[in-house]
């Protein structure tokens, strides 16, 4: 069972993610499950997640199971891994997923932070 067909089979229509970083390390803050009625829990079952294997395995895909819960985070820093590597460095990185679970789809909402510093010297 992957993700989007634990969140279908829970009656899940979407899930937000949030995540923050800085100071050279970073969590999933929260993650929020919407059904059509409002907020509910992810349901306490595991799942096979599968990722890129080792390069000397016999299988290009390595499947674990883990639990659902688990599994929406490890995808969640995965992504952040490809997309914005070091998003916890230095002043960090924040923003939200946003799984869309009827359309399985996957939307990031990522916010840079850093401190600017504009300098003038003038001299006559």
């Amino acid at each position: 069972m992957t993700i989007f067909d634990a969140l279908i089979t829970a009656g899940i229509v979407s899930l937000v993610v949030n995540f923050d970083g800085y100071g050279d390390s970073g969590q999933i803050e929260s993650i929020t499950a919407m059904g059509p009625d409002g907020e509910m829990a992810l349901p306490e079952i595991s799942i096979a997640y599968a990722s890129p294997a080792r390069a000397d395995a016999d299988d290009p895909v390595d499947r674990q199971p883990m639990p659902l819960a688990k599994a929406v985070e490890t995808l969640c820093y995965d992504l952040l891994r490809q997309t914005h590597a070091g998003w916890e460095n230095n002043d960090g990185a924040f923003g939200d997923f946003t799984f869309d679970v009827a359309a399985r789809t996957i939307g990031l909402d990522h916010n840079d932070r850093y401190t600017a510093i504009e300098s003038y010297a003038h001299q006559w």
